[in-house]
């Protein structure tokens, strides 16, 4: 999980609901125009594998289909006890990087995200002249989950930080056995056409 610009581990932000989706291996995928506060002005992949860091701010139920509403609630409830830690439990490798310039596309892919139509429609009409970034993403749970202190660094609207107190690499397993990702991956793909 090392990126040689990076002497400490990379990890990629994306709302806590998301993570805890990802985790449980009800998609595996997430669709990125990168920050607000991105240095670069738009999303650019910055390695291959890295930690998947719960974010906070932005989450809204009404921007979750139905059945996964209830989670931002959770989630919250958790980073509220929890404050002054964040806790690092899983790590994604990236399977395929494909760009989103069309809303067709990006409807045919309704029945794999959490999301729901209009905020999808939102994050690939945010900054038009760039595409929406589909990764999807082989998760992996940590064996031993490692809380680490929540840090000025880690928020704010930008995809990308680097994380203090983990390793570069920690025993994991896959969230999905091999058979279920790849045919997971084969759907998708078969549904955007490629």
């Amino acid at each position: 999980m090392e990126d040689s610009n990076y002497s400490l581990p990379v990890a990629l932000k994306e709302w806590a609901v998301a993570v805890k989706a990802l985790s449980e291996g009800k998609q595996i995928m997430v669709l990125r125009k990168g920050g607000i506060a991105e240095e670069t002005r738009d999303f650019q992949l910055l390695s291959p594998s890295f930690y998947l860091l719960p974010a906070f701010e932005h989450q809204k139920p009404e921007l979750l289909k139905e059945a996964y509403r209830s989670g931002v609630e959770e989630t919250i409830a958790q980073w509220r006890q929890h404050s002054d830690t964040v806790r690092i439990s899983a790590y994604a490798e990236v399977a395929e990087d494909i760009e989103i310039r069309d809303q067709e596309t990006l409807d045919s892919l309704r029945d794999y995200h959490i999301w729901t139509d209009s905020f999808a429609e939102e994050r690939l009409k945010w900054k038009r002249t760039k595409p929406l970034h589909l990764l999807l993403l082989r998760v992996f749970l940590l064996d031993e989950p490692v809380n680490i202190p929540m840090r000025d660094a880690y928020m704010g609207c930008k995809s990308w930080v680097t994380l203090e107190g983990v390793p570069q690499e920690a025993p994991s397993k896959p969230v999905l056995e091999d058979m279920a990702f790849n045919e997971q991956i084969l759907l998708i793909k078969e549904k955007i056409g490629l």
